[in-house]
């Protein structure tokens, strides 16, 4: 059943758990969180990254999640990551996603504010959309991880002044894959929680030690986003999946699968199975 943001992360919230956020790029990658999902009777976010929005394919990528969605008997919601143009946005909107991300973090704080304050009203005219934001810029695991962690007082501020209902903060993770497996700021994720009083997101979940995210879900997270690890076990497998297997259908088969497991352990630790209304 195809579910808002806003309900998906307001029951977590309730029942302390995180929501996994997978980024989906095609049928087969849909299909494999979805039968993860089913499988455990856990919540989803399947989302779609920004580019995609730039060109056709997130029409496409996003009719398979809208299709999925209406087939599956779990709450699944559909989410734009990463939408750094109002254009992308739209297009998301258009494409009928139920919640919206825009990532202004590069920006100074007042600009970011704006920007985000900006989205968020946009969202409210196209069907009451909740919008995440990010504070605390989440950068790549090519770059250095340091210190320069979301303020709690910042956080609270932002959320203040811009209405998101999300909040992705940085805490010690990176998007890509870690050379070194990092270590979370896990009394900062509890301080912001604290402040801001929404649910916290943490991008960057691909490689992150089981440890880490339970403590990281305790502390106050609510929504992790795993994206790298996902396209790896995809790939991974088709470069590696026989080509006598002509039939697209057949030669896919254990790329959904791989898709499948890999969801599996995600849900795992984040304490969202059984948790499907």
């Amino acid at each position: 059943m195809l579910v808002t943001l806003r309900e998906i992360l307001c029951d977590a919230e309730k029942g302390g758990y995180a929501v996994p956020a997978f980024n989906v790029y095609n049928m087969e990658t849909v299909m494999g969180v979805l039968h993860a999902a089913e499988a455990t009777r856990s919540p989803v976010i399947m989302q779609i990254y920004s580019r995609l929005f730039d060109g056709e394919n997130g029409k496409f990528a996003g009719a398979n999640i809208l299709a999925a969605a209406k087939y599956a008997t779990v709450p699944v919601a559909f989410h734009l990551d990463h939408g750094a143009t109002e254009a992308q946005v739209v297009g998301a909107l258009e494409a009928g996603a139920t919640g919206i991300m825009i990532d202004a973090s590069k920006l100074e704080f007042d600009d970011n504010a704006a920007l985000t304050k900006k989205v968020v009203a946009l969202c409210k005219q196209a069907g009451n959309i909740a919008v995440e934001g990010e504070l605390g810029h989440v950068g790549t695991t090519k770059e250095e991880i340091g210190d320069n962690y979301t303020e709690p007082d910042a956080a609270r501020r932002f959320v203040e002044e811009t209405g998101v209902e999300a909040l992705a903060v940085a805490v010690g993770t990176a998007h890509g894959r870690y050379k070194k497996a990092p270590k979370l700021a896990i009394e900062r994720i509890r301080e912001i929680k604290e402040a801001a009083g929404v649910p916290l997101v943490l991008h960057g979940g691909s490689g992150v030690p089981d440890e880490e995210i339970r403590a990281a879900v305790k502390a106050g997270i609510r929504k992790m986003n795993f994206s790298t690890d996902l396209c790896y076990s995809f790939l991974d497998t088709v470069f590696a999946t026989s080509r006598e297997w002509v039939g697209i259908d057949l030669f896919m088969r254990d790329a959904v699968k791989a898709v499948e497991t890999f969801a599996l352990s995600k849900i795992a630790v984040l304490g969202s199975a059984g948790q499907a209304k």
